[in-house]
């Protein structure tokens, strides 16, 4: 799975002009399911999402994480993330988990993430939506769980 973390001051998802997920400080994480991926890739990925220090000590060294310093979740779905375009000018999204289980995978991350965390809010899976966001820092940051052999058999049902 990938995901690329944006450290915000706020940020919000707005679908048909309504606003449907809003944080103040915290995290915008825009997330893709991979072909082969399962729910073991998804709850990796939100482990790492949730410990990773980039957030300011007291001493401004980024040593904390969202749960550290209570900062809010935005999790946007985004299959885009998985876009491949070493073959010319048109990105190939191949790479990107089927519609039906991108969803499923989109749903269990979130599902954990609010099982985890105080405050997680999202986007619509397959929605157009429009993010709003001022970065912080600006800080942002590419993660990618691949796939393990231990992971098997591949798929999610």
């Amino acid at each position: 799975m990938l995901a690329v973390l944006q450290r915000v001051s706020e940020a919000r998802v707005i679908v048909d002009g309504e606003t449907i997920g809003e944080i103040g400080p915290g995290l915008l994480a825009l997330v893709c399911a991979e072909r082969g991926d399962t729910p073991a890739e998804a709850d990796k990925l939100l482990a790492r999402i949730l410990k990773l220090r980039i957030f300011a000590d007291e001493a401004g060294k980024m040593n904390r994480s969202v749960q550290d310093v209570g900062g809010g979740l935005l999790v946007v779905s985004q299959f885009t993330l998985a876009a491949d375009t070493s073959g010319g000018n048109r990105p190939s999204f191949t790479k990107a988990a089927d519609p039906h289980t991108g969803q499923a995978l989109y749903e269990h991350f979130v599902a954990r993430a609010r099982a985890a965390h105080a405050q997680v809010e999202t986007g619509r899976f397959g929605a157009d939506m429009k993010v709003q966001l001022i970065n912080d820092g600006p800080v942002t940051v590419p993660l990618r769980i691949a796939p393990t052999a231990a992971d098997a058999p591949r798929g999610f049902s």
